[in-house]
């Protein structure tokens, strides 16, 4: 009896397209999100920003800071403030090894995206390293030269 995959539905909440413009992105994980209920409402609703968001590895697990997620606006609980630090959900030895990887001089750790996969809130972290400004152009001359490369191709294939 042959098995069915099971595919994993991913339902994306925001981007940080800015991210891979100012770093050179090293490697990816996912972790998962420790949220209170009105913020996966707020998820839910597309109300997050993640702008200036970024991973730091302390003592107790790994904590993300500067996600902006919106107030509910339907709220009856308590307020929550919508910078709050937020614990990230990973597994120890992964957490471990992220923290040997960022104490290396120059790396840091980068939210790239947040969204929803089978119903749980996760956030896709970047391990990074700055760029320079060269590096920033050298990176918007390689995209443009690939896009005429793709014009081009296309137009001979056309028809």
């Amino acid at each position: 009896m042959a098995k069915e995959e099971k595919q994993d539905k991913i339902e994306p909440v925001a981007t940080n397209r800015k991210a891979r413009h100012d770093y050179a992105i090293l490697e990816v994980y996912e972790a998962g999100l420790a949220l209170e209920g009105p913020e996966v409402k707020s998820l839910r609703l597309k109300q997050a920003t993640l702008t200036s968001a970024f991973a730091r590895a302390e003592k107790d697990g790994l904590y993300l800071y500067g996600l902006h997620i919106a107030p509910y606006a339907f709220n009856t609980l308590t307020e929550l403030d919508p910078l709050r630090t937020r614990k990230l959900l990973m597994r120890r030895q992964e957490i471990k090894r992220l923290s040997g990887s960022l104490a290396t001089r120059g790396t840091t750790l980068v939210a790239l995206e947040v969204y929803f996969k089978n119903g749980w809130a996760k956030v896709r972290l970047g391990l990074a390293k700055g760029k320079k400004t060269a590096d920033k152009h050298e990176s918007i001359k390689q995209r443009d030269l690939d896009r005429e490369l793709r014009r081009e191709y296309k137009e001979k294939f056309k028809g």
